[in-house]
């Protein structure tokens, strides 16, 4: 029975080394560590549970029979982060290059299969050349089966996927259809074709970094959510991210302990500028109005007129979706209406109730807008907030302007609560061209068209630029000095925690994707 044990542990000795020690010191030299360290460092102390540590590809093509590695280039198992139970996988690099193949494929389709009955989140630690391209079509099937898996998981469990090296091929699909994308700076990148092929078929000179790196993707297609400087910064990130989550779609968030205090904000009353056409950062208002240092901005880098984030207000996990007048002005166009509309879904498939702030003149005009669908791309968001059944908060604090004043979740789209604060000024336009339009023949025919222009501009703005028509109507619940919006809003979200709201019967709806 000795002999027994000392084949086993000589065979988990040998798992562990994975691809050897001279591939485990070249991975360190590029700044990265080994999958077994990525997991040591995601999962509490001695939590892991490793499953398929033995497992074997199965292939004989072009000598792989000669070439086998206990693990087959994966490690999978389960763990606790914070004490609570997740699954795991992560890509081994210094195994066959972390190529994806059948057996491969097969642990991370367990892993999956697993979180989906028990409830949990998946976390895929991706490090992969790609498709084992020895093993032919099996590896193509093997990807699948993990895409499938993945749209089946999809808003019943948290999936997050970490890019710790290249990510190329079939291997992007995986994660884009994920939950949330973090990539490590300057070790990572993403392409569904790499730098030659651009280069044979467009002719494209284009470094991996330049074509899918982490800033690339962070900043211009909005593939990755957030980007960290070094792989225990991206490996914190996850487990910031998890702990704003609940396990699965049948639960809520953990809720933190919270004393209550003396909740007014008087900071809140001088954010917001005399003067509708001076900017300011609608960030200030965010902090000074949820838990101290709370807010976990996601997508930062991208589509910045719109700010999205996790935060909590009285230890409860809440969405935020608020504009940014720092930035276009707070405008929603394509990319800012994409980044608001998955957050908000997100949010609303794991019963994260959702607070808005509202400043927003509108949605960008132009021909670029118009020509790449800013239509479509706009009905997203709408879409997403007419659809979430969680408990949803508006709070106005400037311009709600047009149809963007119906999309920002608008009373009329199925908010619970809409506050505004008193330099809330809500109209189909600004005064300017309201006037220019309504007053049009009087400004033509009087003898100083400037004067009268300026004068039947105040006389819109004194009639629409204010909250108190919306509020007349009861579009506006309730217009609140800036003060006040803390205490009210811990107050409504506290009343709406057993909300419950059902969608009409239906397969799904179809989204205008």
């Amino acid at each position: 029975m000795q002999n027994k044990f000392e084949t086993l542990e000589s065979k988990i000795e040998e798992a562990k080394k994975g691809g050897g020690e001279k591939r485990i010191e070249s991975q360190h030299a590029k700044g990265k560590l080994t999958a077994r360290e990525r997991i040591h460092f995601l999962l509490d102390d001695g939590s892991f549970e490793e499953i398929g540590m033995l497992v074997t590809h199965r292939s004989t093509n072009f000598g792989l029979d000669k070439t086998k590695f206990l693990g087959d280039g994966v490690v999978t198992g389960y763990g606790t982060i914070s004490g609570r139970l997740v699954y795991v996988f992560a890509q081994d690099f210094t195994v066959l290059g972390g190529s994806l193949a059948e057996a491969h494929a097969e642990k991370i389709c367990k892993i999956m299969d697993m979180a989906m009955k028990n409830g949990a989140p998946v976390i895929g630690l991706n490090d992969s050349g790609g498709a084992r391209i020895q093993e032919g079509v099996v590896s193509l099937g093997g990807y699948a089966d993990i895409f499938y898996k993945n749209t089946q998981a999809s808003g019943v469990i948290p999936q997050l996927s970490a890019i710790m090296g290249p990510c190329a091929g079939g291997a992007v699909y995986s994660p884009a259809l994920t939950d949330f994308i973090m990539m490590v700076e300057n070790t990572s990148y993403m392409f569904v074709t790499g730098p030659n092929v651009v280069k044979t078929v467009t002719h494209e000179e284009v470094s991996s970094e330049d074509l899918g790196g982490a800033s690339a993707h962070s900043t211009k297609s909005g593939v990755t959510h957030l980007t960290y400087a070094n792989e225990i910064e991206c490996i914190n990130g996850i487990k910031t991210l998890l702990s704003y989550m609940p396990q699965n779609c049948e639960e809520e968030a953990l809720m933190l302990p919270y004393e209550a205090g003396n909740e007014k904000r008087e900071n809140l009353n001088t954010i917001v500028p005399a003067s509708a056409n001076q900017p300011y950062d609608i960030k200030e208002v965010i902090e000074g109005t949820v838990d101290a240092d709370s807010f976990y901005e996601i997508h930062k880098d991208f589509a910045e007129n719109i700010v999205v984030g996790f935060a909590r207000l009285a230890g409860r996990s809440i969405g935020i979706v608020a504009n940014q007048p720092a930035f276009l002005a707070g405008v929603l166009d394509i990319k800012s209406s994409q980044k608001g509309a998955r957050f908000v879904r997100f949010c609303d498939a794991f019963n994260i109730p959702l607070l808005v702030f509202e400043d927003v003149p509108g949605f960008l005009p132009g021909t670029d807008q118009e020509w790449n669908a800013i239509i479509t791309n706009g009905a997203k968001l709408l879409y997403a907030f007419s659809e979430a059944t969680v408990p949803r908060i508006t709070v106005i604090t400037r311009k709600a302007y047009g149809g963007a004043y119906d999309v920002m979740n608008s009373k009329h789209i199925g908010a619970d609560l809409n506050y505004a604060w008193p330099s809330a000024e809500i109209a189909v336009m600004g005064a300017k061209g309201a006037a220019e339009i309504i007053f049009k023949n009087e400004i033509k025919e009087a003898s100083n068209p400037d004067a009268k222009w300026q004068e039947k501009e105040a006389e819109y703005a004194e009639m629409f630029a204010n909250p108190y028509n919306a509020a007349a109507r009861g579009y506006v619940d309730e217009v609140i000095k800036p003060e006040q919006t803390r205490e009210k809003l811990i107050k409504a979200f506290k009343m709406l925690e057993n909300k419950v709201d059902t969608l009409p019967k239906k397969k799904h709806g179809n989204i205008p994707l």
